[in-house]
């Protein structure tokens, strides 16, 4: 939905509504408002037209014959929740998210497009932002200028052009988070020149500054961004709000932070303008068992954040870092009619959630039909060569002329890695190394593998293969290599997914077939099915809380120290690759 055009038949019609000429489509009416302008709890009542806000105010309009009439005594009315950073391809995809989180009262999401861009390209990735448009979740979308992982020819699917392209649409908000962003420091050309072409069409460019010092940082500010959520104590939230940087307080799976970051509020009492509220794509089952938004808003409550100041870094705020405030972020005549109704400001459960002027959810209930994506004609399936030799124990063991060192990674948390030598045996035996498995890292179109051993993911784990990785290819672990071989082989029948072997023999599977990264599956099936991944792993010695994010960056380029990468294991800090990646044989 767009904002109403100054003058358009439609705009006539809400100011007729607003001037009390005409009746509403919808009236709230009796409620408590959560002014998130005023910061005032007002009595109020909200009338709406063609799917804006009309009028807000004491004064209760006349509704129509056809006008819906919401009673909202007793309950408080806010404005939708806008998610300003998030990944909607965690397992579940757009459309399995928004079931999800629009009866938790989110109805706006900001979203990255990375494994969209990747697997389906420009035209297909556009295909599906024009079939979500007009769905029920106001999707907005920050376009990827590089990967997270570099490949060959990556600057080309990553074009300028395209980055360009993609920022003249209305529904793209910016550029995405720059993860490489030692490159933006240095003034790389292509990463500044789609920053440019966002700043040309008034547009954001959010940023990604994990472990950069305070040092740093001023180059990343000057380069152009404008947001980060990589703060994960007081004092890193405080130096990037100090930069003028749209700082954002993020809550997800992987990196709970809230109620450390939330100490600048109620500690130091620092100005809540640029402050932001995120999720940052957290885990299915995380998403299942403690909410979304309203997960994030109830622990800044729970930490002493006032509800209101709360509210507003889930609302007006990020509609302002975005430079939507004048149709997003609060209720006020103009503004795009998203809104719920709340029991209290301290669960932020809505008992029911207007998004575009549109009833979408009741007690927890969707009511809204969700729009239907036709992956295939977006070109989202994921594809392998069909001459891989998948099932060939030796593909995944690195044959040595005599016992070798070779540097390995070694696991220190979900994300984080430290190099580590490893003395192997000519055969690839691991019988004398307890704790460490084979890594494969094998390309889907059959031309090269990167191989490396690892330690600190599992102690017994026989066989494992997923694409849910930043490269999307094809990732294998495992001390057994038959059981390595058969796990690979179920992944790609299933056309990318995860898939445990043990003794040769599949235990658990579970298909993604889109990019390799999501299902089509109901949101409860992939929370269930991502639960059993993190059980299963678990009993065979994963010691971390979020499987999917150590899966995610296992082979990506930009968390210390050492990933297993489609050029091969390489050092992260230095750039350096430390064991090449081989080419695979043609096939016979």
């Amino acid at each position: 939905m767009k904002p109403l055009g100054i003058g358009s038949e439609e705009h006539l019609r809400l100011l007729a509504v607003a001037r009390g000429e005409r009746p509403p489509d919808l009236l709230v009416r009796g409620g408590t408002l959560a002014n998130v302008y005023s910061g005032e709890l007002l009595p109020a009542n909200v009338a709406v037209s063609d799917g804006h806000v009309a009028y807000v105010g004491p004064r209760e309009p006349e509704p129509g014959p056809e006008t819906e009439v919401v009673e909202a005594r007793g309950l408080y009315v806010a404005p939708g929740y806008v998610e300003a950073h998030n990944h909607p391809w965690a397992m579940y995809n757009p459309v399995t998210l928004a079931a999800k989180v629009l009866p938790l009262g989110a109805t706006t999401i900001v979203a990255d497009t990375l494994f969209f861009h990747l697997q389906m390209g420009p035209d297909g990735l556009e295909a599906m932002l024009d079939d979500l448009r007009d769905g029920p979740l106001n999707y907005l979308w920050v376009t990827r200028l590089i990967s997270q992982s570099r490949f060959s020819g990556e600057r080309e699917v990553f074009s300028t052009q395209t980055a360009r392209r993609l920022l003249d649409r209305d529904d793209v908000a910016g550029t995405a988070e720059v993860t490489r962003w030692t490159e933006l420091a240095a003034g790389d050309a292509h990463v500044l020149a789609g920053i440019a072409a966002a700043r040309e069409r008034g547009k954001v460019s959010d940023g990604h500054t994990g472990g950069a010092s305070e040092n740093r940082l001023p180059a990343l500010v000057a380069a152009g961004i404008d947001a980060d959520h990589e703060a994960i104590t007081k004092e890193e939230l405080l130096t990037r709000l100090r930069l003028g940087l749209w700082t954002m307080l993020r809550h997800s799976s992987l990196r709970p932070d809230v109620p450390e970051l939330a100490r600048a509020i109620t500690e130091d009492g620092v100005c809540d303008a640029r402050l932001i509220l995120t999720t940052d794509g957290a885990s299915p089952d995380h998403l299942a068992e403690n909410g979304f938004m309203d997960h994030a808003l109830r622990v800044a409550v729970e930490c002493g954040v006032p509800p209101m100041t709360a509210l507003r870094m889930a609302t007006v705020n990020p509609a302002t870092w975005l430079g939507l405030d004048r149709y997003l972020g609060g209720l006020a005549p103009g503004r795009r009619a998203d809104l719920v109704l709340l029991p209290d400001l301290a669960r932020f459960v809505p008992e029911l959630v207007v998004s575009g002027g549109r009833t979408v959810a009741r007690s927890g209930e969707l009511l809204a039909d969700l729009p239907t994506l036709d992956w295939d004609r977006y070109g989202a399936r994921t594809e392998f060569s069909p001459d891989l030799p998948l099932k060939d124990p030796k593909l995944y063991v690195p044959q040595l002329p005599g016992r070798e060192t070779r540097v390995g990674m070694s696991f220190r948390s979900a994300a984080i890695t430290a190099a580590k030598r490893f003395h192997l045996p000519p055969d690839g035996s691991l019988s004398d190394l307890p704790g460490v498995l084979h890594a494969a890292l094998v390309d889907r179109g059959g031309r090269w593998i990167s191989r490396c051993p690892v330690e600190g993911f599992a102690t017994d784990l026989d066989g494992f293969a997923s694409t849910y990785n930043t490269t999307t290819h094809l990732l294998v672990l495992g001390r057994d290599p038959r059981s390595m071989s058969v796990a690979a082989a179920r992944v790609r029948d299933k056309r990318g997914g995860v898939a445990l072997a043990e003794a040769g023999r599949v235990v658990f599977d579970f298909g993604l077939d889109l990019a390799g990264m999501m299902s089509e599956a109901p949101f409860d099936a992939i929370a269930h099915a991502n639960a059993r991944l993190a059980a299963e792993l678990g009993k065979r010695g994963y010691p971390f809380h979020d499987v999917l994010y150590t899966l995610l960056f296992f082979t990506n380029d930009f968390l210390p120290a050492v990933k297993l990468t489609p050029r091969g294991l390489l050092d992260v800090k230095t750039g350096r690759i430390i064991t090449p990646a081989e080419t695979l044989p043609e096939p016979a």
